[in-house]
């Protein structure tokens, strides 16, 4: 079978930035073909150097080999169409970028791959990339619950326009930022002048065992207790608390959080799975991303599961070690999720 085309989503908001990533990447993407999806109609577009626009076509040739497109109808069947053109030989390209509008909602772009059997059967979901604007990120923040959601998706956030805040300000955003996604990895850019390890292949909605989580986010928040273990002890990397003495941390008491839950003692498969479903069937539309690596119970690899509202799926990973704690570990991303009531079903879920 043939391999899959990567795709990876770039959000955030208006001047944050996503054209100029996005520029940047189709420069220096030396030897990989990309198909871009626009489905902004922003200040400016990035076809600048078009070479071939086909007849009734909203597809554009660049003149590096890339290619540009702009959603006719849906995502769904602007994808369908692009993989059928590559099957035919019409059309030349490795990967796929979609740049969605500054005020969308990351989370049905991202369902779109996993719900769409035809979508799925030819595309992977690589990342979603959100860009967040420095100058402006708090009070979009504090007045757009979009920009709220787009944090909370992100596997990557590029922080653009930082040398137009002083030092103050931008840890404390970071701070911020960490507080509502502590899995995405923060980058701070200038220009859109970013590696392009950091923007393609992150694999990000992968089903691995691992599970980054911002240690500085463990650490900070060993005081607000943000990190809950089946039984009391503190985590052997929180001892410096660094992060603990900046002004502006505790002003923003934002929908979008997460938190972390541990346990040592194993999991009962049949409990855990039907208290995910239900927590899932009722608090979907508010889980906008979440994953664990976990230890079950008569099962001697780790299990790994993820999800996007609604949908979840899990796997086997490896084996756990000979010497390696057996802890699980979950992050739970989402607006106005209800903690406790995530804590208690899965601390009954657990075996001992």
């Amino acid at each position: 079978m043939a391999s899959l085309i990567p795709a990876t989503i770039v959000t955030g908001f208006l001047g944050s930035g996503k054209t100029t990533l996005l520029k940047r990447v189709l420069h220096e993407a030396h030897g990989s073909k990309i198909a871009v999806i626009e489905n902004e109609f922003g200040e400016e577009n990035i076809d600048s150097d078009i070479l071939v626009q086909e007849a009734g076509e909203q597809i554009v040739q660049m003149s590096n080999g890339c290619i540009c497109c702009t959603i006719r109808d849906d995502l769904r069947a602007t994808l369908a169409d692009l993989a059928a053109k590559r099957r035919k030989g019409e059309l030349v390209f490795d990967r796929v970028v979609i740049e969605t509008t500054g005020i969308a909602d990351p989370g049905p772009v991202a369902q779109t791959f996993f719900m769409d059997d035809e979508v799925a059967s030819q595309y992977m979901l690589d990342a979603i990339l959100t860009l967040v604007d420095a100058k402006h990120a708090n009070q979009q923040l504090d007045t757009r619950q979009e920009a709220r959601r787009q944090v909370g998706f992100a596997d990557q956030i590029f922080i653009s326009k930082a040398d137009l805040v002083s030092a103050d300000e931008l840890a404390a955003l970071q701070h911020r930022l960490a507080h509502m996604n502590p899995r995405a990895k923060q980058s701070v850019v200038h220009f859109g002048e970013v590696p392009l390890s950091q923007v393609l292949d992150l694999k990000g909605f992968n089903l691995n065992a691992k599970l980054d989580i911002d240690p500085d986010f463990l650490k900070a928040d060993d005081h607000d207790h943000h990190d809950h273990h089946d039984h009391a002890h503190h985590d052997h990397d929180h001892e410096h608390g660094e992060h603990c003495n900046h002004p502006h941390h505790h002003h923003h008491d934002d929908d979008v959080k997460s938190f972390v839950y541990r346990a040592d003692k194993p999991f009962d498969p049949a409990k855990l799975e039907d208290f995910l479903g239900a927590i899932v069937q009722v608090y979907g539309p508010r889980m906008l991303r979440y994953k664990g690596v976990l230890n079950m119970q008569g099962i001697d690899r780790k299990v790994v599961f993820q999800g996007v509202h609604q949908l979840m799926g899990s796997d086997l990973a490896a084996p756990w070690g000979a010497q390696e704690l057996r802890q699980s570990k979950m992050v739970f991303i989402g607006i106005d999720l209800p903690r406790d009531i995530l804590e208690k079903g899965l601390q009954q879920c657990l075996i001992g």
